[in-house]
């Protein structure tokens, strides 16, 4: 007997396994038994798995009988004229959804052409194996499988048109194409997305070759004079936002410019924008540390009654300011209220970006890189014909990541711009490399791609052929102006008085173990004395019974909790944080003694 589980649970036994399976697969494309069931015949154990739970990854693929799909050209006349719909296809059982487990007992042919009587289904199409970001790369299966997986990872990250009424939302950290364009070189998915709505990239020129060492290690290299008429340019826009809150005690936050009577009052200077109502005006020009929104609070700790009658004079100023390494322009300012009916003000600001060096760029083919170079027009190399390439790949770039596609957009993207047409690049069903190579021809350039070009600076014909052509770039939105950061002295932090963490605190730049150890190996001993001294202290200790001592200030003199006053008492340099474990240990009821020696 055949043990049989359904969704995980032991439900009975059958005698004949094969008969029953095929008796619930018949029934379920004849509409008996319900489309989301999947059976599964385990010869190795004897088991038949039954799964409906929810929660599946399932697919839909035709249904092949005898060698023969049961789509016929009849049916697909009947779609093409809304006679028939999906739902009447899966009703008729011509198309069925398996999970992973019943794909375990099927074979699944790709095309027509590979069938033969042992194949149980047909995929629908090929493409229907990729995403809908994998399906959107041009020549895909040209391309390596991990490569396929960076290209459409790559493309999340571009800068497009991502919504259209961008200008009426507040969203964080947005970033706008200014000119997109649909790319020359299409699949079938751009069609049906409706990618002409939302796109994210340019058509632009590249020639694939080495400038000067400048684009080696993925680096590209731009033409300056495409900058300046427009490629990747880029608007970036980031809310602030600032809400009267309510506090216990019937006190409430003050949007308006603060008085100089209020605790932690700027200077004259930072509320320089700020119009009659405490909100800056659109359309200011900002830079870090401006005030936004004025706005002053109540004092944080209140302790008793009478401190409430105080607080008129006592308010404390809580502003919002412009962040550190941000400016713009004020570009919308929103006054409305939140869930509570308290104000709430926004204020969004936009800044235009121009590609510079550092900004990151990509193709659809995962091959990213950053700006190495950004070169005059009048230093770039050109063709015979007086084409000067907007970008420069680097050869180095394609033999071990064996992006062919790459190679194969740039041909397509020059018969589309010559022909003045779309090119279908639809992975598994595209237009063929000799058809592009015969039209590439009849356009009166070589076939292969390549062309004649000539040094701009010396105007000397390179003696290598250079391959070139038009190509779908796009900008990535992890631009050098969100994440350049330095430091000289800044905030520290409150418990450790070591420098803040991260780029938004304007913390420091951590030298780790590691970093240390090349020092040391280096013997830069003075750099290590300096590089770890950001909290550096200087603690009375007590010679006798090795504790940290008190200082007087008033007094003018040190003296020991333990030991008292005529003791010795000597000053020693050490981290803040070695005197914060101290402490800790302290409070463990651990003694912590430190026995001084002299210096010799």
């Amino acid at each position: 007997m055949t043990e049989v589980y359904l969704n995980g649970k032991f439900v009975g036994d059958v005698e004949n396994p094969v008969e029953f399976v095929d008796h619930i697969i018949t029934e379920r494309r004849k509409g008996v038994l319900s489309p989301n069931i999947n059976v599964l015949y385990v010869k190795e154990n004897d088991n038949i798995i039954i799964e409906a739970g929810k929660g599946r990854l399932r697919r839909p693929l035709l249904v092949i009988k005898e060698g023969k799909p049961l789509l016929t050209e009849k049916h697909v006349s009947q779609l093409e004229k809304g006679e028939l719909t999906w739902s009447d296809l899966i009703n008729q059982g011509i198309i069925e959804y398996l999970d992973a487990l019943e794909e375990e007992n099927v074979l699944v042919a790709f095309t027509e052409e590979e069938l033969t009587p042992e194949h149980t289904h047909m995929e629908i199409s090929p493409m229907v194996q990729l995403g809908l970001c994998a399906s959107l790369v041009p020549f895909g299966n040209h391309n390596q499988s991990t490569r396929l997986n960076a290209g459409s990872k790559n493309q999340k990250q571009a800068l497009g048109l991502y919504i259209a009424n961008y200008l009426v939302r507040m969203d964080m950290d947005v970033n706008i194409l200014q000119t997109p364009q649909m790319p020359i070189v299409n699949t079938i998915m751009h069609e049906i997305s409706e990618y002409d709505k939302h796109p994210s990239g340019q058509n632009i020129i590249v020639a694939i070759m080495s400038y000067k060492g400048y684009n080696m290690e993925d680096a590209i290299i731009l033409n300056k004079g495409s900058i300046e008429r427009g490629l990747g340019r880029s608007t970036y826009y980031r809310p602030s936002i600032a809400e009267e809150l309510r506090y216990s005690g019937g006190l409430v936050d003050q949007i308006s410019i603060p008085d100089k009577e209020v605790k932690g009052y700027r200077s004259e200077k930072d509320y320089r924008l700020l119009e009659g109502d405490g909100i800056i005006y659109p359309e200011a020009f900002i830079n870090e540390g401006d005030v936004l929104i004025g706005k002053t609070s109540p004092p944080r700790f209140l302790s008793s009654m009478d401190e409430y009658n105080l607080v008129s004079n006592m308010r404390r100023e809580s502003s919002v300011t412009v962040k550190h390494g941000e400016r713009g322009y004020v570009d919308f300012v929103l006054i409305t209220e939140n869930e509570e009916g308290n104000k709430l003000v926004q204020v969004r600001i936009r800044d235009q970006r121009v590609p510079e060096v550092g900004d990151k760029f990509t193709s659809r083919h995962g091959q990213k890189g950053v700006v190495g170079l950004i070169v005059n027009h009048t230093d770039m190399p050109f063709s015979a014909s007086g084409i000067v390439p907007d970008l420069i790949f680097s050869p180095h770039s394609i033999p071990s990541r064996m992006t062919v596609a790459h190679l194969l957009e740039l041909i397509g993207g020059k018969v589309g711009a010559l022909s003045g047409r779309f090119i279908d690049g639809t992975t598994f069903d595209s237009e063929t490399e000799e058809d592009l190579r015969a039209e590439l021809l009849k356009c009166g350039f070589r076939e292969n791609g390549t062309e004649t070009m000539y040094n701009g600076m010396t105007g000397e014909m390179f003696e290598a052929k250079i391959y070139m052509g038009n190509m779908y770039y796009m900008k990535l939105k992890h631009m050098v102006a969100n994440k350049i950061h330095s430091r000289a002295r800044g905030p520290v932090q409150l418990l450790t008085r070591q420098p803040t963490e991260g780029r938004a605190k304007e913390g420091g730049l951590r030298l780790g173990e590691m970093e240390k150890d090349t020092f040391v190996a280096h013997g830069a001993s003075l750099l290590l004395k300096e590089r770890f001294d950001a909290d550096r202290t200087i603690v009375p200790v007590c010679e006798s019974c090795g504790l940290i001592a008190i200082k007087d200030e008033f007094k003018n003199k040190h003296f020991c909790p333990i030991c008292g006053d005529d003791v010795e008492v000597t000053n020693i340099e050490l981290a803040y944080a070695f005197k914060l474990i101290l402490d800790e240990f302290k409070s463990l009821c651990i003694y912590p003694k430190l026995e001084l020696k002299g210096k010799y």
